[in-house]
């Protein structure tokens, strides 16, 4: 299972021998950061810092930095396998006879499960205390930005014209002990709450959740879908909230930090530059202040940072874990698509490489505008697309195939639509252009000449060698190795 907080969650890494905790005294303006981002590029721990200058709490970083962390977080040994838990309900048919009908129930009774449910207090509360900011050792990450950011918060608000619950994970740039900025972004949930407010915007900000809880509000979910449900179905357990003391809003009861306050109509302040997980920083621009009204804890609470920058970061993780638990869902959108992979050196926004079944002439073309039409994915700025047998996963085989198959005159589409906000390259605020490769094997029908036969090894041939491998004197194969890079291309393959 899952573990149900942070502390059980740091438990478990140490056990597992994969936290690393730090008891010399570090400055969590930019020394922390360069242990973190050093650490994550070799594969590194987890890193717990002790002794964080300026604060009585600890700081925790880099806790979803391996594929191995993130799988553990959520209870499994792969990604894949917390993705295999979303296509089990979205694949749910009318059931026909008995045993379906027992099956369809038994996954009736998860989804009902999983809804958060509210209790009279947690251990989040333990310690009530006016706002301070100043007592969290809230990190200072890159040189060039102006303040100290939190960058690993459960943002909680409540759209005013429906009601429904939003959890995001926005960056918060302090200003002081008692305010910060509301980094929402023109294209998330959080900056649809706030067009849509009145005169105020009761928000609470949570700290230090359990690690699958910390996860779901990262997660692009539809808006009617509420990330704590998601956390419930991913644990196997419901998120238990808690009534916030001064604001209209329930709080995680197990987190270590809960932030809260409140926005205030027509409040903006000019928010950045920020050193962001596109590898520049994001420019200045205007966004709402966030003033605290209230802070809660728990004792020796755990503050929770992450730190982004040039990729891969640890934020490579968590958008890896999303690539694969979101598969099921984009296959009942586009059935026709296999797998796909969205490359951390293109900061997931910038190429999605999608393998397909092609059915039909032009069927490629059709995927990439269905992948531009699909949530956040309609961000993307390039879709490259291959057939089935290409593992997308390997670079060098879509570099091949987008190579030898593409007739750039022909295969090569341009268009344009909405880009992320953080798109320093769109010749637009918010609106560029877009580039789809077409890599599959071209027909006739789509103008291309008879297309020549795959060079490929007989199935036969290939497995008497693998029996004979040792015979010829070659050792086993050794399992690669390497960096995040490399870690990165080794994601399970379906």
């Amino acid at each position: 299972m899952p573990a149900d907080d942070l502390r059980s969650w740091i438990d478990e890494l140490r056990r597992a021998g994969e936290l690393q905790e730090i008891d010399a005294e570090v400055d969590p303006y930019l020394e922390v950061t360069e242990i973190v981002d050093r650490t994550v590029k070799s594969g590194g721990p987890a890193l717990l810092f002790t002794n964080p200058k300026g604060s009585e709490h600890a700081l925790l970083a880099n806790q979803f930095g391996t594929e191995r962390r993130m799988a553990m977080a959520f209870g499994e040994t792969s990604l894949d396998a917390v993705g295999r838990k979303l296509e089990d309900v979205l694949e749910m048919q009318p059931p026909q006879g008995i045993v379906e009908k027992v099956k369809g129930l038994g996954k009736l009774k998860r989804l009902a499960d999983s809804m958060p449910r509210t209790v009279r207090s947690g251990p989040v509360q333990e310690v009530v205390l006016e706002p301070d900011l100043d007592l969290l050792p809230i990190q200072h990450c890159w040189p060039g930005d102006p303040a100290p950011f939190i960058t690993l918060p459960a943002v909680i608000t409540r759209d005013p014209r429906t009601g429904t619950r939003n959890v995001g994970m926005y960056r918060m740039q302090k200003i002081d002990s008692r305010t910060t900025f509301m980094h929402w972004q023109i294209h998330k949930d959080g900056a649809s709450d706030w067009r849509g407010m009145g005169d105020r915007l009761d928000v609470a900000v949570a700290l230090g959740c359990d690690p699958v809880t910390t996860y779901s509000a990262s997660a692009p979910l539809p808006k009617h879908i509420d990330e704590f449900m998601l956390a419930g179905f991913l644990r196997g357990e419901a998120v238990e909230l808690v009534p916030a003391k001064t604001v209209d809003l329930e709080v995680p009861a197990n987190a270590e930090i809960v932030l809260e306050g409140y926005i205030e109509k027509g409040e903006l302040g000019t928010e950045g530059p920020f050193g962001d997980h596109t590898g520049y920083y994001s420019p200045p621009e205007p966004f709402p202040v966030f003033h605290l009204t209230c802070m809660t804890m728990r004792r020796d609470a755990v503050y929770p940072s992450i730190v982004v920058g040039v990729p891969p970061a640890e934020d490579a993780w968590l958008g890896k874990a999303t690539e694969r638990i979101f598969l099921p869902a984009i296959r009942m959108t586009v059935p026709e698509i296999v797998d796909y992979d969205l490359p951390v050196a293109g900061a997931f926004h910038n190429c999605v490489i999608v393998s397909i079944k092609k059915a039909f002439p032009g069927h490629a073309k059709k995927v990439m505008h269905a992948v531009w039409g699909l949530g956040m994915l309609s961000l993307s700025k390039s879709v490259v697309v291959v057939d089935e047998f290409v593992d997308v996963h390997d670079y060098e085989q879509v570099f091949f195939h987008a190579c030898a198959n593409v007739d750039p005159g022909r295969d090569v589409v341009l268009s344009e639509g909405p880009s992320d906000q953080l798109d320093h390259a769109a010749a637009m605020y918010c609106y560029g252009g877009k580039l789809g490769i077409d890599a599959t094997h071209k027909w006739t029908s789509e103008g291309a000449r008879e297309w020549p036969e795959r060079i490929e090894m007989t199935t036969e041939v290939r497995d008497l060698v693998d029996r004979r491998w040792s015979e010829y004197g070659f050792s086993p194969p050794e399992a690669a190795n390497g960096g995040i890079s490399r870690l990165l291309r080794q994601t399970v393959r379906r």
